[in-house]
Order: structure tokens, then C-alpha cells, then sequence
């Protein structure tokens, strides 16, 4: 008798999107693109990026060494003044409020592949051109990102 070789599982990777209703996250994308003058398409990723990193920050008790991208960064601002809406989230999805500690002083590339890193790790997807760490951004190349910049 021949045993086949188990495959391996694909594990399907989550969105941050998904973490919230359609209406939710059309709501956010729309409240993202008009205050902060993006395309809609941007304000998507921005969007689908911010709620992956406050969900990762929340069920890890990281908020205090994480942070988002410049480019991420109006994403959780966007969840953050939608109080009510922002204080349910954070309740529902992992029990607590998830206060905002800005450091952008320390936004650099090594806390970006950090930060991107433990989303990944979570099982989302990680759209890499909004957090500047593209292969091409190499010292003293700046990243778009932090105090280099």
C-alpha cells in the first residue's frame, strides 16, 4: 500500500477589512479619502492596513512598540475620530479601548518591517508599498518614512 505525502494547508490570509462589516469599512475608506484628499483606491488599502495594525496591537498588548506607517497612519486617525465607532471596535475585538501613543519620532525602517512582521505573523495580508519597506530603501535611502525624511 502507497501512502500519499500529506499537503501542506494553505492558510488563507485575512484582511483587515474583514474584521468589519462592509458598511463599516465603506464608511471609514470614504471618511479617509476626503479628509486626508486620497483616491479612494488608496484610502482602501489605507484603511484595510490601519485595521489589521490596531487589531494586531490589540490582541497582542503591543500599542506600546508598534506603530503605522506615515501612509497608514490617517487610517487609525480615521478610526479615532469615529469615537463611538472606534471605542465598540476596540471593546468587541479584543475587550479593552486601545489608546493612541503617538511615537512617530521612532518610525523608522527597522520598526516598520517590525510592525509588519507581527501582522503577517497574525495571518494578514501585508500590503507592502504603503509601509516603506520596499527591497529599493536601503540606508541612506530614505523610506518615505520617519525623521530621516
Amino acid at each position: 500500500m502507497t501512502i500519499a505525502p500529506e499537503k501542506p494547508v494553505a492558510v488563507a490570509t485575512r484582511r483587515g477589512r474583514d474584521l468589519v462589516s462592509a458598511d463599516d469599512f465603506k464608511m471609514l475608506s470614504a471618511f479617509c479619502a476626503d479628509e486626508y484628499n486620497m483616491l479612494p483606491e488608496l484610502s482602501d488599502r489605507v484603511i484595510d492596513q490601519a485595521l489589521a495594525l490596531v487589531y494586531v496591537m490589540g490582541t497582542t498588548n503591543a500599542g506600546n512598540v508598534m506603530a503605522p506607517s506615515q501612509t497608514v497612519d490617517p487610517g487609525w486617525h480615521t478610526m479615532i475620530l469615529h469615537t463611538t465607532w472606534y471605542a465598540e471596535f476596540c471593546e468587541k475585538s479584543f475587550g479593552y479601548f486601545l489608546h493612541h501613543q503617538p511615537n512617530s519620532k521612532v518610525r523608522n525602517k527597522g520598526l516598520m518591517v517590525d510592525v509588519t512582521g507581527r501582522i503577517e505573523a497574525a495571518g494578514f495580508h501585508v500590503d507592502r508599498l504603503l509601509w516603506g519597506t520596499a527591497a529599493d530603501c536601503n540606508e541612506p535611502t530614505c523610506c518615505g518614512d520617519g525623521p530621516c525624511c
